[in-house]
């Protein structure tokens, strides 16, 4: 490299949130140089998680991560966040790793370095040319956090920045169980009042004794917030938690969801399953009486429910019933069961707490690169839908 000038990366913007596309730039290289882009993640379990591109300088002696091709490593061709979307546990970590992060309230941070020549391995006994720490956030500035123990209700809501009313949201995480904050803690930096609803513990799925009436309970801890537009609430589940959505959404004569969006569910659960029986009654039969608007999104690649059959089941019957116009379906070849926020890694399989007792490693689906698109182009749609059905007017997105 140059002996006068030394190599520059930056990284713009250096602090955002999650979903928010970011630029990484180095300058002042030897036209021609090969280098590698690479980025380190150590999660709160203390794994390190990582990603990298093979890039040559253009005769100016800049790469650009958006505008130039990716020639090998973790990633290939143009893609401006794959430093993100394709981080992988490093080479020895332990198997069946997930990066989901606990604590919202502090970001995600990503160091991002720029290596002489293509390298595979060894990043971290390499010295880098020049590095850049950048800050991803799941809660932007200004939004609340609140923990909620009302009712026998166990859950997180997040109200944004400002007196309100803001649209609300009941979201619901699926069979693994705990309290997961970090979709709703998103949500709230997109300007809904988002409850991030715990209803069991890790392990504890087929023991839980709770009744239907929790989640009634929980909608309406959400629409009775005095900073929450009482009619203009929703419910965002995923897996089990879509299942519940559906069920809530075509059961329940207490609440009255203005939309739903359903995220690798189904409208069929087997009888003497998991929670109660009486959570899943006939649902399958009933899809008919939702009389709100619906999007589902499905993979074909989803290794854990026939979810693109059961999409096209509830089809066939809300068409039976007349509002088939309420249904919103979105199909991804190649993706995985667990479609979450744009750029979260991909993981084909991870370990899964069972009981309390077991630990398996659990089949997910998908394809980095297809599973990747489809997180980003799903969200990009839940927000459109979200925004058309619990919004009168457009909504500007929190800032970092």
């Amino acid at each position: 490299m140059s002996d006068t000038v030394a190599p520059m990366l930056s990284v713009f913007p250096s602090r955002a949130l999650v979903d928010e596309n970011f630029k990484v730039v180095v300058e002042n290289l030897p036209p021609g140089s090969p280098v590698t882009l690479h980025s380190l993640h150590q999660c709160e379990d203390k794994h390190y998680w990582e990603a990298y591109g093979h890039y040559i300088s253009n005769h100016r002696g800049t790469v650009s991560v958006t505008d130039d091709l990716s020639f090998g490593g973790t990633y290939t061709g143009k893609e401006a966040m794959g430093l993100l979307w394709s981080m992988r546990p490093v080479p020895g970590s332990r198997e069946g790793l997930r990066l989901r992060k606990r604590n919202v309230c502090s970001p995600l941070l990503v160091n991002i370095s720029v290596y002489r020549g293509h390298v595979v391995e060894g990043f971290r006994e390499q010295a880098p040319l020049a590095s850049s720490l950048t800050e991803r956030w799941y809660m932007a500035p200004g939004v609340q956090r609140i923990e909620i123990r009302e009712k026998g209700v166990r859950g997180t809501l997040f109200l944004p920045p400002g007196p309100g009313p803001f649209p609300g949201l009941l979201d619901i995480w699926g069979g693994g169980g705990g309290l997961v904050e970090y979709r709703s803690a998103l949500l709230g930096s997109h300007g809904y009042a988002s409850l991030a609803l715990e209803y069991f513990a890790p392990g504890e799925l087929k023991s839980s004794d709770l009744e239907f009436n929790y989640f009634e309970t929980a909608f309406n801890i959400v629409k009775d917030h005095p900073q929450v537009m009482p009619d203009k609430v929703g419910i965002f589940g995923l897996s089990l938690g879509a299942i519940l959505t559906l069920l809530l959404a075509a059961e329940s004569s207490i609440i009255k969801p203005s939309c739903c969006v359903c995220v690798s569910g189904n409208h069929l659960y087997p009888r003497g399953g998991s929670i109660k029986e009486s959570f899943f009654l006939v649902i399958s039969f009933k899809v008919g009486r939702i009389n709100c608007p619906v999007m589902v999104v499905n993979s074909h690649d989803d290794q854990n429910w026939a979810t693109v059959e059961s999409s096209e089941d509830m089809a066939q019957m809300m068409r039976a019933a007349g509002n088939l116009h309420l249904l919103t379906r979105l199909y991804y070849p190649d993706a995985g069961h667990l479609i979450e926020p744009p750029y979260t890694p991909h993981f084909r399989a991870t370990k899964f707490v069972k009981d309390k007792k077991e630990k398996v490693i659990l089949l997910w689906g998908g394809q980095t690169k297809p599973h990747s698109d489809a997180q980003e182009d799903s969200w990009k749609k839940i927000l459109a839908f979200l925004e058309q059905n619990l919004y009168s007017s457009p909504t500007l997105k929190a800032k970092m």
